[in-house]
């Protein structure tokens, strides 16, 4: 990845994760570096696809209590999940099937974690504001996501 299109939190959690190997350690960390860099969020974290259920299982997060299983294809989670794609709401009220895990959020953006075509789980993250999240905080989560990639085996 080029240097120069790495933000400085990109920058930190590839310094962070260097020589470490455990997804659960470099998803909590992870999660605590998004929640420590971005204001105005109540959660960020990970879902875990879990391949016997189908679904997306709770993984290391920073905030509210949250939704323990998702499945793939419900809700803005499961939705880009099952897309792989990056769902960036605005208004999670108005998202068809939004599932309600904390009643406070209002925006929310996910992204997909795959790596050589095996589908991991997604980052979430949630905002008590509606139209919380940018077009270049949206490039700069893929970039981090990317990041992530590197230090999973």
């Amino acid at each position: 990845m080029e240097e120069t299109k790495m933000s400085l939190m990109n920058k930190q959690l590839d310094a962070l994760l260097y020589q470490e190997n455990n997804l659960i350690a470099n998803l909590a960390n992870a999660s605590a570096l998004i929640n420590d860099t971005y204001e105005d969020l109540n959660w960020s974290g990970f879902y875990l696809y879990n391949e016997e259920t189908d679904e997306l299982d709770l993984g290391p997060f920073q905030g509210k209590v949250a939704c323990m299983h998702i499945k793939s294809g419900n809700g803005v989670v499961g939705t880009a999940f099952a897309d792989q794609q990056i769902h960036r709401v605005a208004n999670v009220h108005e998202f068809p099937g939004h599932i309600a895990c904390d009643s406070a959020s209002n925006s929310e953006i996910v992204v997909p974690i795959t790596k050589a075509d095996k589908k991991i789980g997604v980052l979430d993250i949630d905002s008590p504001s509606l139209n919380r999240f940018t077009g270049d905080e949206e490039k700069e989560l893929a970039v981090f996501v990317e990041v992530l990639l590197q230090h999973m085996n």
